[in-house]
């Protein structure tokens, strides 16, 4: 059986709809209006071997900052949507992931409580027309609204574009593992008995 969901959002500002599959192979249809973050989504999807279907419409008149920001809120509903009750998953993922001068970590819990520390600076107020501290906000919207503990370090790095993607990479890899099966476990992975 598939882990798949569809979500729409509509506002004043954003116009949202997305569809994930969390077992599928990566392909993706992407269109946020952002060019750089239609790229990051992409290689979300490409990583994690998610299939995605994202289209967006905002207010990028104003600023890339809805658009974006929603857009973290709308998947990460799909993804708590899609992982379900969470019975049978590995629960955490991790992953550190280079990128030519770039290195992040990314660790992830499923909970059911969001948290995101996001310790990282970019050393370029845009990459293409991407405005670099939306980067820290898409993943607060995605912590918060899927309900996961989401942390991202930076280790190293001195380029924004290979920053920024290994951020987007290593969160894939590190979900990929946690939304995974876990073939010794029949329920959820705490002792409480629910997440």
């Amino acid at each position: 059986m598939t882990r798949t969901a569809t979500i729409e959002r509509k506002t004043k500002e954003t116009a949202i709809s997305v569809h994930l599959n969390l077992d599928g192979t990566g392909e993706s249809q992407i269109s946020t209006g952002i060019g750089f973050f239609d790229h990051m989504l992409e290689g979300f999807s490409r990583h994690g071997f998610f299939d995605l279907r994202c289209h967006v419409e905002g207010d990028l008149h104003v600023d890339g900052h809805h658009t974006v920001e929603d857009t973290g809120i709308v998947l990460g509903q799909a993804i708590a949507k899609a992982v379900g009750d969470k019975k049978g998953i590995r629960r955490y993922g991790y992953f550190v992931l280079p990128m030519d001068d770039a290195l992040v970590l990314c660790a992830v819990d499923l909970c059911g409580r969001p948290y995101l520390n996001f310790d990282a600076s970019f050393p370029t107020e845009r990459v293409g027309n991407l405005d670099t501290e939306l980067v820290r906000e898409f993943f607060y919207a995605v912590s918060y609204s899927a309900g996961m503990n989401l942390h991202i370090k930076l280790l190293n790095g001195s380029n924004a574009h290979h920053i920024a993607e290994a951020m987007f990479k290593a969160f894939a890899k590190a979900l990929d593992m946690a939304t995974g099966a876990e073939p010794r476990l029949k329920d959820v992975l705490s002792t409480k008995g629910s997440l």
